[in-house]
Parts: structure tokens; C-alpha cells; sequence
């Protein structure tokens, strides 16, 4: 029986976080590749080069895509890489991948890991070597998550300081040059003055030289946590963590509250 020829697909990626880490170049992963299939006897029939996107589940890779297609449609039946971290770290996501090799009549064969698909010893290595790279990330996840919930807990807020805050020494601490402001911001909107009618104020008076206050500067600062002194993480997430008293605040709960209560209102009213 004669073996089937290897057409191959170069795949290459370089994320972000491999720029400056040697050895993960394009012009680097290239010339090792080329050298294994020259060793290899392996017919190259394309180059596939992701550039600055990670292997994270959900990200869009417009070459490894294209490689896909070239599979789908015979013209190669190899995929060589150097690792396989290069497709991905998640197990949930090499299955995927795998199954797709096998629907398609094509595997992978990885230069460092020295992993080649074609027999189910070759895949059961591949499942353990991703299973312990996607481990590795969540352990490291899970270290960044404690380590960051610590600093936060100390004053160390991971943002552009606001306005009526200043960094010192990592430490997010009142900055009395402007506290008064946003002390001034949430006076006039407990007393009625709505987002326009404070930042046309402020552009009138020129507050802290600017004539550029905008009702949506005023809506944040009044709905940002940090100024009762609390503090959420990934506000923006599914999951945000909230954090209280980590800072010294520049008004009381109360008057955050009540404004926030205030605000309810103001919406409600425009809908009357």
C-alpha cells in the first residue's frame, strides 16, 4: 500500500503576548518548519500566518480559517505548526478540531511537541499535553484573580485615577485640589440641578479651566462607586466583583444613594 502524500499547510500565529518572546517570529517559525518538512519529505502547498491574535476560545483567526477550508477542499491533508498551542489551550476546542481532522482525512503533526494525529496513541498525548496547557492558564488565572482582589483591597485601583482621586505610590488617595469638585457635583444634583444644567455651569464658570464639561462626564462621576469609597471590578463583564470601603470616600453612602435615587426619578419623570 502506498502511503498518501503529505500536502502540507504551514500554520503559524503570533499573538500579542509571543512579540517579544524569541523564538515565535513568523521568519523563525518558518524556517523551522520548512526544515522539517524538507526532513520530513513533505510536499508544502500554502503558508497560513495569524498575526496578533491569541488561540483564546471565541477569537476569530482568518487564516486558520482559510486553512480550514483548504482541508475541506483536498489540496492539503496536513497541518504543520510547532506546537500545539499555536490552534489552541482549550480541550473543549482541540475536540472539536480533532473530530474535524478526522471527518476530513487530514491530521496534525506539531515539530516541538513531536505529536502527529494520524494514530489514537498520537491523539491521546495531544488531549493530555492541551489538557495541561489549559490547566496552566487557569491556574494563572485564578493566581491573577487573588492577587489583583488583594491590591484592590489595599487602594490599588488598576484605573486612571478620577477626577477628585490621585495615584501615590499605586494607592488611589484623595486629591484635595479637586475633591471639592465632585464634592460641588453632587450637591447640585441632590438639589435638583440635572446632568446639563451642572456641565453648562461648570463650561460658564470655566471649573478647573475647562469649557468642555459634558452631561455624560457629570452622569459618570455621579454613578462611579469610588466616590463612596467602593469599588467594582469588570463593571462591564457578566460577572463584576464588588469591593467595598477601599478607598477613603469623598462623599457618604448616604449622599451616593440618595442621588442615585435622584437619578431614578429624573427617569421616570421623562416618561410621564
Amino acid at each position: 500500500m502506498v502511503e498518501e502524500k503529505k500536502k502540507c499547510g504551514l500554520y503559524m500565529r503570533v499573538s500579542t503576548e509571543d512579540q517579544a518572546r524569541e523564538g515565535f517570529s513568523f521568519p523563525e517559525q518558518k524556517e523551522r518548519l520548512e526544515a522539517y518538512c524538507k526532513f520530513k519529505g513533505y510536499e508544502i502547498v500554502d503558508y497560513y500566518e495569524d498575526a496578533g491574535v491569541s488561540a483564546k476560545t471565541g477569537n476569530y483567526r482568518a487564516e486558520f480559517e482559510r486553512l480550514k477550508d483548504g482541508i475541506k477542499s483536498k489540496r492539503i491533508n496536513t497541518i504543520i505548526s510547532l506546537k500545539l498551542d499555536r490552534f489552541t489551550r482549550s480541550i473543549y476546542d482541540w475536540e472539536e478540531l480533532i473530530i474535524f481532522l478526522d471527518e476530513n482525512e487530514a491530521y496534525i503533526d506539531c515539530v516541538n511537541d513531536d505529536i502527529n494525529t494520524t494514530t489514537a496513541n498520537g491523539k491521546m498525548i495531544s488531549r493530555l499535553l492541551v489538557s495541561v496547557s489549559q490547566n496552566e492558564i487557569e491556574r494563572t488565572s485564578e493566581r491573577t484573580k487573588i492577587g489583583l482582589a488583594g491590591a484592590i483591597k489595599q487602594g490599588n485601583i488598576p484605573h486612571i485615577a478620577p477626577l477628585g482621586y490621585k495615584h501615590e505610590n499605586k494607592t488611589l488617595v484623595i486629591d484635595y485640589s479637586t475633591k471639592d469638585v465632585v464634592v460641588r457635583i453632587f450637591e447640585l444634583y441632590y438639589n435638583g440641578y440635572s446632568y446639563q444644567k451642572i456641565s453648562t455651569l461648570f463650561n460658564e464658570e470655566k471649573v478647573l479651566g475647562k469649557d468642555n464639561w459634558r452631561d455624560s462626564t457629570i452622569q459618570n462621576i455621579l454613578q462611579n462607586e469610588i466616590y463612596k469609597g467602593d469599588f467594582v471590578h469588570g463593571k462591564r463583564t457578566k460577572s463584576p466583583t464588588y469591593y467595598e470601603n477601599v478607598v477613603e470616600p469623598i462623599i457618604s453612602k448616604e449622599m451616593w444613594e440618595d442621588c442615585q435615587v435622584q437619578k431614578k426619578k429624573s427617569s421616570r419623570n421623562v416618561f410621564i
